[in-house]
């Protein structure tokens, strides 16, 4: 059975299925989806991230990593949590830098990786074979409460999200579903259940122009992922970095149909219906949503802002401690994961800490 007939034989069995299901199926389905494929990501791929542009956005991180943890008082042994691994090439260079740099700190790190496909593990074993404190899980039952730092690149947008319509006669939103014609997959509308997430609230006099047909997207567990997460920190920090956008930024004109999208072969695209399994899918992370579930958990913001302001405050910090800036290989890196034009405005990072925390 291909990725089409599977998705296809989901829908018969209620005449529509969620767009959440929709990409859950289209990105993760085992063997089928976008992602259990290991060339999407770089120059011959369908896009580029920041651990694709070289090893210097994860001997950063490491650099801050080794802050972190190096101020934890509780006198255990410091925890790294990655989830979204992907073929394990920024852990592998989060841990080569760690080797190198701060050998004695190295040896008392524990590196997991939380990966539910078994596909990407074993990508991830052979990548970080030549450690030896690399543990995965694959789920989140399997870990328990610890100190230290959970983090995700690039992992909240592609988490499974809803789309939704504005119907300005009644008033309210509608979800978009999706169905099967017998040749083509199409957008559907419906009701909004009774067990549907909550709903983005729309303020009278946005109701009041907010047109009809105006879509948007709805992530709610991208927010459980988030919820879980800091629960799982006894001490430590939760850290994401990934294109975002903060609550009232969605509601503007030129985000009248929503902020997803498709790419493939470095193309944009917003047919998210066609070709399932042969093009990514994601939208903007909204994270006011995620900072606000990590309040409720207890957590305290402590940072939000591009990756450009980040990983500049990083180099500030440790120019003293190896970082050779006018290395041209650096530079070369630099640029393109901090420039506004390329990486730099487009990721924001959120941190989060709790108030005893490190």
């Amino acid at each position: 059975m291909n990725l089409e007939q599977c998705i296809v034989r989901e829908i018969e069995k209620s005449k529509s299925i969620s767009f959440a299901r929709f990409m859950e199926l289209a990105l993760y389905a085992p063997e089928l989806g976008y992602y259990e494929h290991k060339e999407r990501v770089g120059r011959a791929g369908d896009f580029f991230t920041s651990v694709s542009v070289g090893s210097l956005f994860g001997e950063l991180l490491s650099y801050q990593f080794a802050e972190w943890l190096g101020d934890d008082s509780s006198g255990s042994s410091p925890q790294i949590l990655e989830s979204g691994a992907h073929d394990g090439q920024l852990a592998c260079d989060i841990l080569l830098r760690l080797q190198r740099g701060a050998p004695d700190f190295f040896q008392k790190v524990r590196y997991c990786i939380l990966e539910p496909s078994i596909r990407h593990e074993q990508w991830q074993r052979e990548t970080l074979k030549q450690f030896s404190n690399v543990r995965w899980v694959k789920e989140w039952t399997e870990v328990e409460p610890f100190s230290g730092i959970i983090f995700s690149n690039e992992l909240l947008d592609a988490i499974p999200f809803h789309r939704i319509q504005w119907n300005a006669l009644a008033r309210k939103w509608q979800e978009m579903n999706v169905e099967w014609t017998g040749n083509q997959f199409v957008w559907t509308l419906n009701a909004i259940s009774s067990d549907f997430p909550q709903l983005p609230t729309v303020p009278e006099p946005l109701a009041d122009v907010l047109p009809d047909g105006f879509q948007t997207e709805v992530g709610p567990s991208a927010l459980a992922w988030w919820k879980i997460a800091a629960g799982k920190l006894k001490r430590g920090k939760i850290m994401a970095i990934d294109y975002g956008l903060t609550a009232d930024e969605f509601f503007t004109p030129e985000r009248s149909r929503g902020t997803a999208r498709s790419y493939k072969r470095h193309h944009l695209g917003h047919d998210l219906l066609s070709n399932p399994g042969e093009q990514d899918i994601t939208c903007h992370v909204n994270f006011s949503a995620i900072m606000e579930a990590g309040e409720s958990a207890g957590f305290q913001t402590e940072f939000f802002g591009s990756q450009s302001k980040f990983l500049t405050s990083i180099v500030e910090k440790n120019q003293r401690s190896g970082i050779d800036a006018l290395d041209r290989k650096f530079v070369a890196q630099f640029q393109t994961l901090t420039h506004p034009a390329h990486l730099g405005a487009r990721f924001k990072v959120l941190v989060q800490k709790a108030n005893l925390l490190i």
